[in-house]
This record gives C-alpha cells, structure tokens and sequence, in this order.
C-alpha cells in the first residue's frame, strides 16, 4: 500500500511517502502557523496535489487535541489560531476521495514507535515528548488509549509545584511542562547567561559547574513526572521523545536519579529514549492510515 504521510507542527510540515511500510522522499516546508488555520490546510492540499504518483490513503499527525473518530481538531491553543474545529479529514477525502487518518502528533509518534521502533518489544507502554511542552501518549496492546473524548495522556498537565497550581490563574500553573519541558530548561538557562537561547548552547557550555547544576535540576524535574507516571501505570517502558532526549548525558542522569524517585518494586520499569526521532509521527501516521483504509474498504 502507498500512503502519503504528514506531520503538521507549529513550525514546519512534514511529508513524505510510505510505500509498503517504508519510508521516502521525505520533505520539510514551514508552516507559516501564525497565518492561521485556512494557511495550513492549503499548505496541505498544495502538496498533496503536487505529488504526481498514486496513492491508496492519507496519514495525518497533527499538533492539537484530536477527534480520531472524525479527523477532526477538538481543541489546539494559539501556535495555530483558529485551528480548533478544523475538520481535516472531511475535507481532504471530499478533495482526494481516499481514506484519510487523522491523529495528535504525540499519539501518532508513539504508534510509529510501538511498530518500528524503541515500543516493538512491548505491548504497552507510555511515551512522553520533551519540547515546547510536554506531550503524551498511552500505547495499550499496541493500541492508543484515547480516554472518554480523545483528549487523554496530558501529561503536561500533572501538578508538579501545588504551590504554585493554588496561587496561579493558568490551567498549567505548576504543572509538569512549566518545568520539565525544553522550553523551561532553556528560560533557567537564560536567567544565568542570556546567550544559552537553545539546547545545543547548553550543552556545549556543561564545562560551566552553574549550567550542570541547572541541567541537573531540570532532570529533578523530569524525574517527578516519571516517577508519578510509573507508579501510577506500572508500564513495562517509558519511551523518552524529543529532540533534546537523544543527548547521552541526559539518559545517564535519568537512570543513576531512577532509584532515588521509584520504588524498588518498580525497578523494572525501563526508562529508554524514543529510537525514531522526527521521523515517527510519519511512520505512526502511515501504519494508522493503513488500519483505517483496511476497513473503510471492507465495510
């Protein structure tokens, strides 16, 4: 089967195109997010109708709460205005007539991992996405939990600092992502040295004893979101996402940091970074895509 597959982020769009479950001609084109919804959806459609060969269905990963049912957008905050109630697969089957999968980006990168990557040994397992802010996703049997209105796995959202969630007006005041994201680490780093505006500064200035201490104290922060999870799901593995997770260091720390945050009788529980990088919520987009076609075309 030949799937077109898409990952729409705030920042740019990823496309590609899956022909029996592999992965080619992968394509990066800004998103242009600011410019609203209307501007992303004919991205998307300019692209589609670029490609010259045949295709049998569409994979969707997408920032944004989604209706997977519907293919539509339940809620997606300001980085795409306008995006909440979009309906994507309605319109893009109205224009391509081919079955159309629509999935969250973090939901759809933990099937690409359950299939091809770091989740193909086990059944089920958490991942968690470390950026802008933290993402989610429960994989059950090689399945994703949605929850009640397909808005589970907001692990962003678990109350780290009460203190600060009971003095706050924000639904994320004291929450997870506030300290555990890039986004937090990066603000910390910034108050000591203004120049260490992104990851790959701060880590190429770890010689600096200040910047250690700020990066260990980040991985403190991390550690109390895995630990709640862990003894929450007792998951077999906890799949680590994100570009500033393929760094060794932090993979290190995590694990010396593990026994000092979980209990001893959950030490099994594996803490492993994500194996496919920026290319699993494509290859997650394609093997849902394929599911859905399979039985749209036997129904």
């Amino acid at each position: 089967m030949k799937v077109l597959v898409f990952d729409i982020g705030g920042t740019s769009i990823k496309h590609g195109i899956c022909v029996d479950n592999q992965l080619s001609s992968v394509k990066e084109t800004p998103t242009d997010a600011r410019k609203g919804a209307r501007h992303v959806m004919e991205t998307v459609i300019s692209l589609i109708r670029d490609i010259s060969v045949r295709y049998d269905a569409i994979g969707i990963s997408t920032a944004g709460q989604v209706n997977a049912a519907t293919g539509s957008i339940i809620y997606a905050n300001q980085n795409i205005p306008g995006y909440t109630g979009t309906q994507i697969r309605q319109e893009l089957e109205n224009l391509f007539h081919v079955p159309v999968m629509v999935e969250n980006d973090v939901n759809a990168a933990a099937m690409g991992e359950a299939i091809y990557g770091a989740g193909k040994a086990f059944d089920s397992f958490l991942m968690l996405t470390y950026g802008t802010g933290v993402g989610g996703a429960v994989v059950s049997r090689k399945q994703i939990f949605h929850g009640s209105s397909y808005s589970a796995s907001e692990f962003g959202a678990i109350i780290t600092h009460s203190d600060a969630r009971l003095s706050g007006k924000d639904y994320f005041d004291g929450c997870y992502e506030k300290y555990a994201s890039t986004t937090a680490l990066v603000k910390q780093a910034m108050e000591y040295n203004p120049t260490l505006d992104n990851g790959k500064k701060i880590f190429a200035s770890l010689t600096d004893s200040r910047v250690m201490e700020i990066l260990d104290r980040w991985i403190d922060e991390i550690m109390l979101g895995l630990a709640t999870l862990t003894h929450i799901y007792n998951p077999s593995c906890i799949i680590l996402g994100g570009g500033v997770m393929v760094q060794p260091l932090i993979q290190e720390k995590i694990e010396a940091k593990k026994n000092r945050f979980i209990m001893p009788s959950f030490a099994h529980v594996q803490l492993i970074p994500a194996a496919l990088g920026n290319s699993a919520g494509l290859l997650g987009a394609n093997y849902l895509a394929v599911e859905y076609a399979s039985i749209t075309v036997h129904k």
